[in-house]
């Protein structure tokens, strides 16, 4: 056999002893996370054994948490609320004494095509005294009158578009130059207190989460410090064997994490039982005030906000305290 027909026959040299090189950035990584979520359910581990420390703790955060969520959630139905009072803001027009029926009729089709205007009923000064006198309980004091002292109204309905504050104060505005007008009334002022009220009401539930998040902190913190204490033996031997802080920090870091998320949900379903306690109640005063209304509930973006934030508040909590009170463990 040629030498040229050995070197073809010659086995290729096999690189798969470089396999185990190329897969060891790889092994790291699983290695990595397979650690953590070991952790992770350890950590449940160790709170579960101890189930009525661990509610205690999580029951403090869920209520610190449930109190601005809840007062969110309420601003929200009174927002809402009074989103569906502005739309149907109306305007009225009083008209001055004397003037015919027949000139007022000519006003109203002169305001129904008007841009912005959708509506215009007419209350007859006749109307307009028997619904007073139904209202009002005085009808023996009407009676005595010797002519009817209330004027015809024109009752402006605008556009769901026109009734924005800014444009009902133009329209106002041009009815209000009409001669036979003599006091045209836009009662918006208190939608606009109520609006006010409510934007104070954002501010008061944003300064009272921020405080109750410090009460957090500071619940989770004393948590974490008692925990790294009682374990502080076992910290000291992990040094010594050569553990990073890193290392030691982990399994306290996920136990702040559950304690932020079981906090949060438990906020989450405070938040619930509430609103439906409050739910059959406030349908009962909507349905006597003709209105469809119900109080709505934690929707999706509330949700994700309240865990959220329970669980950086976790986090944070154990990662303030491991890192003021692991580095006071050294060993001797």
């Amino acid at each position: 056999m040629s030498p040229r027909r050995e070197r073809r026959k010659s086995p290729r040299p096999n690189n798969s002893t470089n396999t185990p090189a190329r897969q060891k950035p790889r092994g790291k990584v699983n290695a990595y996370f397979t650690h953590h979520l070991w952790v992770l359910v350890s950590s449940l581990g160790v709170l579960w054994r101890t189930p009525f420390a661990t509610f205690m703790t999580a029951a403090v955060i869920g209520i610190a948490l449930a109190l601005p969520a809840g007062l969110h959630v309420l601003l929200q139905n009174v927002q809402k609320l009074s989103t569906g009072w502005e739309g149907t803001a109306q305007m009225s027009l009083f008209i001055k004494q004397g003037v015919s029926e027949k000139r007022i009729q000519k006003l109203a089709k002169k305001l129904r095509g008007w841009d912005g205007v959708e509506e215009v009923r007419y209350i007859s000064r006749e109307q307009a005294l028997e619904e007073f006198r139904k209202l009002s309980g005085f009808g023996d004091a009407l009676d005595s009158l010797n002519e009817n002292p209330l004027p015809a109204v024109l009752v402006v309905q605008p556009t769901s578009e026109a009734s924005e504050p800014a444009q009902m104060e133009l329209l106002l505005g041009k009815v209000r130059e009409l001669k036979p007008v003599d006091l045209a009334q836009l009662d918006m002022e208190w939608v606009r207190r109520l609006s006010g009220i409510i934007e104070l009401g954002k501010r008061g539930v944003l300064l009272l989460g921020s405080l109750l998040s410090l009460a957090i902190l500071l619940v989770i913190g004393n948590t974490i410090r008692l925990t790294i204490l009682s374990r502080r033996d076992e910290i000291v031997v992990t040094k010594l064997i050569g553990a990073t802080n890193a290392f030691i920090r982990r399994p306290f870091l996920y136990t702040g994490f559950w304690y932020g998320l079981l906090g949060a949900v438990l906020a989450w379903m405070l938040v619930g039982i509430r609103l439906g306690l409050l739910s059959e109640p406030v349908s009962r005063l909507s349905f006597l005030y003709n209105s469809q209304f119900s109080l709505g509930g934690l929707d999706l973006e509330t949700t994700a906000i309240l865990l959220g934030s329970g669980i950086f508040l976790g986090l944070l909590g154990s990662w303030l305290a491991v890192g003021k009170h692991l580095q006071a463990i050294e060993p001797s």
